[in-house]
């Protein structure tokens, strides 16, 4: 599965630090954190009909990312809130969008590693496309070699732009012909996909890996609450590739793709062996949300 180019997006125009500049003219300064080191932290936001779809949350995600690596000088909560609106509403986007939110360390003083070389303040860039979600109906995963960070090393829990380790899994994933590679934690059990989070579903139990190694994602959290108010059996567990293997249904969540049906892994077909689908129900529930919930900017 790839991406292909969107003619709507020709012309879209990026907020960089309280400018509104043509992609083709949208740029960040070499000396910037996130050129140097890949020092900044993100969000994924989805929009639908002018709202955007837990954007709380995602706020409060990337303002905690930010503190636990020591940024300084962060923009205040409404005046990225009003980037987002400046953004949309100078684009003319209402519906189908997603926004690649940024916020980096900033710009150095001179080239080096240590952030009290950062004495402008952040960087806050937000990138909005039409984008309807990524992913086809299912898709097909391949395990990985490449073990995903262990909390030892880089805490998940932190959401930064050190993707090394999850676009090297996209690799393997595309050379193996899959869509996504799938993740293990150092101990060979489930973490994640390289881009979004997975579940499993067995005899109605609804099952996804802890986020210890893995991303606490946004959409996994409003599955398990989807779960709970449907009185669907869940939980955060250790599971190993097998049990995905066999399971009757398999799915990931994530901002981009939102819940996509997962048909295949490592070339072991998932077989729902009972008639009901706990999936399509949690989609419908899932889709209902997005039809009433979240921020209304534009």
């Amino acid at each position: 599965m790839l991406q292909a180019f969107n003619p709507a997006n020709r012309d879209i125009r990026v907020y960089i630090d309280g400018e509104l500049l043509h992609r083709d003219q949208a740029r960040v300064s070499v000396f910037d954190s996130s050129v140097q080191g890949g020092d900044a932290v993100w969000e994924g936001l989805r929009v639908y009909d002018g709202r955007v779809f837990s954007l709380d949350a995602h706020l409060d995600r990337l303002f905690d990312s930010a503190h636990a690596m020591w940024f300084q000088g962060i923009p205040a909560r409404g005046e990225v809130t009003e980037a987002i609106r400046q953004t949309l509403v100078a684009n003319d986007m209402r519906d189908d969008v997603h926004i690649r939110l940024t916020l980096t360390r900033g710009k150095k003083i001179t080239s080096g590693m240590d952030p009290r070389l950062n004495q402008a303040g952040c960087t806050l860039i937000v990138l909005a496309e039409h984008k309807p979600p990524v992913y086809p109906e299912s898709i097909t995963l391949a395990t990985s070699s490449v073990r995903r960070n262990s909390p030892m090393s880089v805490d998940s829990k932190i959401h930064h732009n050190n993707l090394i380790n999850n676009i090297l899994a996209k690799i393997e994933a595309n050379q193996a012909g899959a869509d996504a590679g799938l993740m293990l934690d150092k101990d060979g059990f489930v973490s994640e996909a390289n881009g979004v989070n997975v579940f499993c579903i067995r005899r109605g139990k609804v099952r996804t890996p802890y986020a210890d190694y893995c991303l606490p994602g946004i959409t996994r959290a409003t599955v398990l609450d989807i779960c709970g108010e449907l009185s669907i059996h869940h939980a955060e567990v250790r599971i190993s590739v097998s049990e995905f293997y066999t399971a009757d249904e398999v799915f990931t969540t994530g901002t981009m793709g939102e819940l996509t049906r997962v048909r295949e892994i490592d070339g072991r077909q998932i077989v729902n062996k009972h008639d009901i689908s706990v999936l399509e129900q949690i989609q419908d529930r899932f889709r209902a949300l997005t039809r009433s919930g979240g921020t209304k900017l534009v």
